[in-house]
């Protein structure tokens, strides 16, 4: 099977196109106020040499992470499906990390990504597969554990935390996951990941003058 994977989690968002497990094509574009989607899929489906109507499935990261990126991901699952009737499978971006954090060290590595609140969404990677669940966990405790030799990565903890190792999910790892676990959803209930409770506030009403 053919699968169109679309990771934009983080700042680095990248598409892929594999096919049983190898990787035929990968674009990468680092974001900035917009991400050219569209122009990204069409330029790994030609670099792979394969058309829309050949795509079996569309594996999507879903977070933690990026709020809008993992929304207009979703939403491009959705509309394929829809159009095309292809497969989908979501993905966790923790998952795709762990694949990578295999590179980095032979033992656990703790993964983290910012959760805004001077908070990181975190979980222990081992041997390429996540071994806890995703939680959150305080910018300041994470700082301890990088000082006292811990192997943490992910995509913001050089820069935020000014140590660990810079790793990021990528759309070939999410491919070959959803190809792996061969399971698959209706486009409509995906959704991101979310490590909060949602609250919203009601308006107070409007004052007369």
């Amino acid at each position: 099977m053919t699968t169109l994977a679309i990771e934009f989690s983080t700042d680095r968002r990248s598409v892929a196109v594999v096919r049983d497990g190898a990787v035929l094509a990968e674009v990468v574009h680092q974001a900035t106020r917009t991400t050219p989607v569209f122009a990204m899929i069409a330029d790994v489906l030609a670099r792979a040499g394969v058309g829309r109507d050949a795509v079996g499935c569309i594996a999507v990261g879903i977070g933690p992470g990026s709020y809008t990126g993992v929304r207009l991901a979703i939403s491009v699952a959705q509309g394929w499906q829809l159009a095309n009737g292809a497969k989908v499978a979501s993905v966790s971006s923790f998952d795709a990390m762990a694949v990578a954090a295999k590179a980095l060290a032979s033992g656990p590595v703790l993964l983290a990504a910012d959760a805004q609140r001077g908070e990181f969404a975190v979980a222990v990677a081992e041997h390429g597969r996540l071994t806890e669940p995703i939680r959150l966990a305080a910018g300041d405790a994470l700082k301890a554990r990088i000082a006292a030799g811990e192997a943490v990565a992910g995509p913001e903890v050089l820069r935020m935390l000014g140590g660990g190792s810079e790793l990021f999910p990528a759309a070939a790892d999410i491919a070959r996951a959803a190809e792996e676990r061969g399971e698959f959803v209706a486009a409509e209930s995906l959704a991101p990941v979310y490590l909060r409770e949602a609250a919203f506030v009601k308006a107070p009403p409007a004052r007369v003058v």
